[in-house]
């Protein structure tokens, strides 16, 4: 038989939302809703219409609609109102699909995406109700799919998905923005009809991604947010007293915390170690009596924020009311957000932020501000090192001399080492004159120290450095580093100490420096980033030890950062000492007594 009829049940009229299509020439074309009332048949014709003449088998016991296209039929049987659907052989496979789509058509509708099919002219043929929900348009078949979203921004990454789709036979996808700021996240697969033919038919999924994208943004602006706030130099801030900076970072605290994360009550402690004392360093929107509270880290008896200073985690107080561990902040507060600050892995103090509606923070907002807190706990901790680094005037005026002769007169050493190692058993002469450039390129630091320590009144020099860290005086220290930042910084933290410091800008300079401190000498420790521009930490260590019977070494790392697990492999090697950058002043003081300590052991 050339041809196979397949009667079926017409969908529920509204089904599916379909545009009837004007007929192609050689179809014919009836209203499926006519005022005949006889049953309507859908004749999806094809090659074999000649033999068999539909129209003419029914008669008047019929209404025959004829199309050509697949999709035209499944346009007009969302419609509704068809008895029977009659299919040429041609098409058979084809009709199977299309039963399926329609019985299919209810999954559709139930999904949270929209799903929308395209004609070649990108007019909606048919859509699963979600965009006209969305935009509060109205039906949206018949009209241009753009249109629909109120002609969104197309934000890529492919700025043309559709006609990708279509030219290239496969999917693409993009992000689309609309004016009123929803974003859309759209793929858009060919539905190819023929081999080798360009598709004209698209099915495209809409997703509404604009909770994600805002996520992202928030991510964004609390990253930039924690790069400013952690953006204090020695050089922006040394005019300052420790109070003006503590200040200056409240106020830039403050700035981040309004407009970032949208809070206008936020209390801010640092956690003194040695005592487990909560000390207050910011407070707005406190009742003056909870700003001024004595509180330690512990589970009980000090709040929220003292359980989470001694816990180490986050806690989300959604009632205040029936909270038993909260202490009465913000006045009227009805719920509370208190995260820790860290800094690798060690509880350094408390973010604590409330509101006056119950449950107004959610688990985003927790991420949210445990995100933001790293930034404060570095910011923090870089203030801690820069008060410690602060003397009196006079005493900033000796540093001051040191720094600005410092590396200077280390790139004069690093020169003459350099060439040393080009001229080593070929011109005696010349290794001579550059030994005696490193002798006293070395006697003109002593003096400047000398003449610094002469200048300064006794009262100006740090208390700790005459009184605790005795054994630093004298100690020869070499500072390996490809930051100049960091080489300076070892000068003015360890000269005030006494301690004569060289330094170098990667592993080879560094193995020079070794070689050719001259007879009788050696470096009673050394700090090396575990980054360097020719090795790492670990492969230094080991070059080092060709040439020391001992390698005193300390290791510096910037956010963990381990390229080849230089660290595992030199603790493995007896490294006892790794700081992480930035450091406080009284780690780096007691990193290098200890391995001093135990050099003379």
């Amino acid at each position: 038989m050339p041809a196979k009829a397949a009667a079926a049940q017409s969908p529920d009229p509204g089904t599916l939302k379909l545009s009837e299509q004007v007929a192609s020439p050689g179809e014919t074309s009836s209203e499926p809703d006519g005022p005949t009332g006889r049953p309507k048949v859908l004749h999806l014709g094809g090659s074999h219409d000649r033999e068999v003449d539909v129209a003419g088998l029914l008669g008047p016991a019929a209404d025959v609609v004829g199309v050509s296209s697949p999709l035209r039929a499944l346009a007009l049987l969302a419609k509704g109102g068809y008895t029977a659907l009659y299919v040429d052989a041609d098409h058979f496979g084809e009709a199977a699909d299309i039963g399926k789509l329609i019985r299919n058509d209810r999954v559709l509708r139930g999904m949270p995406n929209g799903v929308v099919l395209l004609d070649e002219e990108n007019l909606v043929l048919w859509e699963n109700g979600r965009l006209a929900e969305w935009t509060g348009g109205g039906d949206a078949v018949s009209r241009k799919f753009y249109e629909v979203l109120g002609s969104p921004e197309i934000l890529g990454p492919d700025y043309c998905p559709l006609n990708t789709a279509r030219s290239k036979g496969q999917a693409s996808t993009s992000v689309l923005k609309s004016d009123e700021a929803t974003y859309y996240r759209l793929h858009a697969a060919p539905i190819i009809e023929s081999p080798g033919t360009e598709a004209r038919h698209l099915v495209v999924s809409v997703i509404d991604v604009t909770e994600e994208m805002v996520q992202q943004q928030k991510l964004a602006a609390i990253h930039q947010a924690g790069v400013e706030l952690a953006d204090l130099t020695t050089e922006e801030v040394a005019s300052l007293s420790a109070e003006e900076r503590i200040d200056l970072l409240s106020s830039n605290i403050l700035h981040c915390i309004e407009d970032v994360l949208q809070l206008d009550v936020v209390e801010i402690r640092m956690l003194e170690q040695a005592t487990g004392e909560l000390v207050p360093v910011l407070a707005v929107g406190m009742a003056p009596e909870a700003a001024e509270r004595s509180l330690v880290a512990s589970k009980e008896g000090y709040g929220v924020t003292g359980f989470v200073a001694a816990t180490g985690s986050s806690y989300l107080c959604e009632q205040t009311s029936e909270d038993p561990l909260y202490l009465e902040g913000a006045r009227g507060a009805r719920s509370s957000l208190t995260v820790p600050l860290m800094l690798h892995d060690q509880v350094i103090g408390t973010l604590n932020v409330e509101s006056p509606e119950a449950s107004a923070f959610n688990e985003s907002d927790q991420q949210f501000l445990e995100i933001f807190a790293r930034s404060v706990a570095l910011a923090l901790n870089t203030l801690d090192l820069l008060a410690a680094q602060k003397a009196s005037t006079a005493a900033q005026s000796v540093e001051a001399i040191h720094s600005a002769v410092a590396l200077p007169v280390d790139g004069v050493l690093n020169d003459a080492v350099n060439i040393m190692e080009r001229y080593i058993g070929h011109e005696p002469e010349v290794v001579e004159r550059l030994q005696r450039i490193l002798k006293n390129t070395r006697e003109i630091k002593k003096v400047i120290q000398k003449v610094g320590q002469t200048m300064a009144p006794t009262q100006a020099q740090p208390t700790d450095a005459v009184e605790q860290r005795p054994m630093l005086a004298g100690k020869r220290l070499l500072v390996v580093d490809a930051d100049q930042g960091v080489r300076s910084a070892a000068h003015e933290l360890l000269d005030r100490y006494g301690c004569i410091v060289e330094t170098a800008h990667d592993g080879n300079e560094a193995r020079f420096m070794v070689r050719n401190l001259g007879p009788g000498f050696a470096y009673d420790a050394i700090l090396s980033d575990i980054r360097l521009p020719d090795m790492n930490g670990y492969e230094l260590l080991m070059k080092l030890r060709e040439i020391m019977d001992s390698v005193p070494l300390i290791l510096m790392s910037g956010f963990g950062y381990d390229p080849g697990h230089s660290v595992i492999k030199a603790r493995a090697e007896g490294v006892q000492h790794v700081l992480y950058k930035p450091f406080r002043l009284d780690q780096l003081l007691t990193a290098v007594q200890e391995t001093l300590a135990r050099a003379e052991r």
